[in-house]
């Protein structure tokens, strides 16, 4: 089985337990009706990126629903937290691409979303080929990949929370839903 459609979510849950906040936080991504089952990072051949409405569509709740989930928890007040699922897409839509899930205590969302954005194009571009020197900073590395001609898109998705005030668990979750 090949997936050939996939579609982002993030969402955020808050609960005294830890499982519950978990559970919000996928109701808060809308795929809380489905039975999930993470898989490694690699981002199929020609598969087609599609919007989350009609990703969910597609889908009936208690399906088995493969993806690449990012998910992080605390019950620390006031401690930053972050998931975040990263994408790189080659040129070649015939040839496989990467998707590359972080997650993090203290880092702010948006540098969460391009930590794995820069996971997912640095994990193409070492199977591509492309030299490059991994001290550069994400945005030079960024502009030699696509420089390339052949990396034609990275992107991500992120969700961050703090901490509940009082302690209560937070959850975060941002995942890549891979449907047909």
């Amino acid at each position: 089985m090949i997936p050939t459609k996939v579609f982002f979510v993030k969402g955020v849950g808050v609960h005294r337990e830890r499982l519950a906040a978990f559970e919000l936080a996928l109701r808060d991504a809308g795929i809380e009706k489905f039975n999930l089952v993470n898989v490694s990072s690699i981002f199929p051949p020609n598969c087609q990126i599609i919007s989350k409405d009609e990703g969910l569509r597609r889908l009936s709740p208690g399906q088995i629903i493969h993806c690449v989930m990012a998910r992080n928890e605390t019950n620390e007040p006031n401690r930053l937290i972050s998931a975040a699922i990263g994408l790189a897409v080659p040129h070649d839509r015939n040839s496989y691409g990467y998707l590359a899930e972080h997650h993090d205590y203290g880092m702010k969302g948006e540098k969460a979303g391009e930590y794995a954005e820069d996971l997912a194009a640095t994990m193409l571009a070492t199977t591509l080929g492309i030299p490059f020197d991994p001290n550069q900073a994400w945005e030079e590395r960024e502009q030699l990949y696509k420089a390339s001609g052949l990396i034609i898109r990275t992107t991500h998705v992120v969700q961050s929370a703090e901490g509940h005030k009082d302690g209560l668990w937070t959850c975060v979750v941002a995942a890549a839903i891979f449907a047909d």
